[in-house]
């Protein structure tokens, strides 16, 4: 059967941010002509009411469907989430207050929000720079409920949005001419970072129901990518697609080597079969190998502690990702590459790499790094995983189970990513 539903105005989604995202989500939703089988699962999973029978409702009665009680007692602030109080870095329901919205701004619901390996360290302030609370999440995709009257020619109410590391850039200096903004002198993380557009205020992240942020720095999420998965390809799916595009390793046909195979790792291998490339995974477990190949996509598996495998590739490779964090020899590494080969480092070992520049000089051999990328680029990765169908693989979680997820990320035991379901877990009274 199906039923109609009144198409909702701004003002409903201003007034009911979070229904309003979720009825976003339905098949139909946009014609407000949905089978009573999906109006009934979306009832079910993120509501408390009765699913509707009848033919025809308004807006409002879905949303009181729709509508579920607050998951945790957070606290005063027009805003609620999870952060951390101290370095002992456990998150608990918090609530703040962000800024109203202003003329270039847009509010965003968010629907979900990606761990990244960096909120650790930032939460238990393992980089010196933490200012407590911290609520972190820079991976976060939702819908738009409001748009400030300089920002309509950007976005509308309805858009599928996303926000990666940064949320404001000073947009005059050279970097941010040529769309490196992410190294602008003034780049302004997305959460633990002053922000001088905003009365220095400290920058708050996506394990948080909204998100006010100047439209200049949200980006647009293509509609065939589930958000669930969508949500981690703004920090690991454009951490390696960056570096990849800048230092010419995405031609049809290329050798590219991915060293590690986890949330970066795997999506280095997808934008290799994405460019069309030959892509080879390296790594220390024999284990991965099945999942490299049958799951990945990868053409071939080499490991790493084999040094009969490691010999075999030998002057194989255009380029290299490394996105291993842990302590490892680069130097076994460099004889893997062709002459004028490229290895891009995204990894952050704890101690120094060493080498030999003999095995740079004599086959004209480029070490690089990279951060993240820009507005611009990161809007093209996700245009470009639109086109592919590509996304992370994902475990999803809801906010209650945040510390156990970040335990298990620790010990490497997520695959690939988690993926923060805010829409079923922060929920304000």
């Amino acid at each position: 059967m199906t039923i109609k539903i009144s198409l909702p105005s701004d003002a409903d989604a201003k007034q009911y941010p979070r229904e309003y995202a979720i009825y976003t989500q339905i098949p139909g939703s946009k014609t407000g002509s949905v089978t009573a089988e999906d109006l009934a699962q979306a009832v079910k999973q993120f509501g408390s009411g009765t699913p509707p029978s009848k033919g025809s409702l308004s807006f409002e009665e879905l949303a009181k469907a729709l509508h579920k009680g607050g998951t945790a007692d957070f606290g005063k602030g027009n805003t609620v989430g999870y952060a951390a109080k101290d370095k002992s870095g456990h998150l608990a329901p918090w609530a703040f207050d962000r800024r109203a919205l202003g003329e270039e701004d847009i509010c965003i619901q968010i629907a979900y929000s990606g761990i990244c390996h960096s909120d650790v360290h930032q939460i238990r302030n393992e980089w010196g720079n933490t200012q407590f609370p911290c609520n972190p999440g820079h991976e976060i995709v939702g819908i738009v409920t409001e748009v400030g009257s300089k920002a309509a020619g950007s976005f509308k109410v309805g858009d599928r949005a996303g926000v990666g590391c940064f949320v404001r850039a000073c947009r005059d200096c050279e970097l941010c001419a040529i769309g490196d903004d992410q190294y602008c002198e003034k780049v302004v993380m997305t959460y633990n970072g002053k922000d001088w557009g905003d009365h220095d205020h400290i920058t708050k992240g996506g394990y948080s129901n909204r998100l006010v942020v100047n439209h200049k720095f949200a980006l647009h999420v293509p509609e065939n990518l589930p958000l669930v998965a969508a949500a981690p390809l703004l920090c690991a799916g454009i951490t390696p697609y960056s570096p990849m595009k800048h230092y010419g390793l995405d031609k049809a046909g290329q050798k590219l080597a991915v060293v590690g195979l986890g949330g970066l790792g795997h999506m280095a291998v997808k934008f290799g079969k994405g460019f069309g490339m030959e892509v080879t995974v390296i790594s220390t477990s024999p284990k991965k190998e099945k999942e490299a190949r049958q799951s990945l996509g990868a053409d071939h598996f080499v490991v790493s502690k084999d040094e009969a495998q490691m010999s075999a590739v030998a002057g194989s490779f255009d380029g290299i990702i490394d996105t291993v964090s842990a302590k490892h020899d680069i130097s076994q590494l460099l004889p893997l590459l062709k002459t004028n080969g490229r290895l891009i480092l995204l990894g952050v070992p704890p101690d120094p790499h060493s080498f030999s520049a003999g095995a740079l000089l004599f086959k004209r051999l480029t070490i690089a790094g990279s951060l993240i990328g820009g507005i611009k680029e990161t809007q093209e990765m996700l245009d470009f995983c639109g086109k592919k169908n590509i996304t992370c693989d994902v475990e999803e979680v809801n906010a209650d189970q945040v510390n156990e997820a970040i335990d298990r990320l620790m010990k490497n035991d997520v695959h690939y990513r988690f993926s923060i379901n805010v829409l079923n877990s922060i929920i304000p009274e």
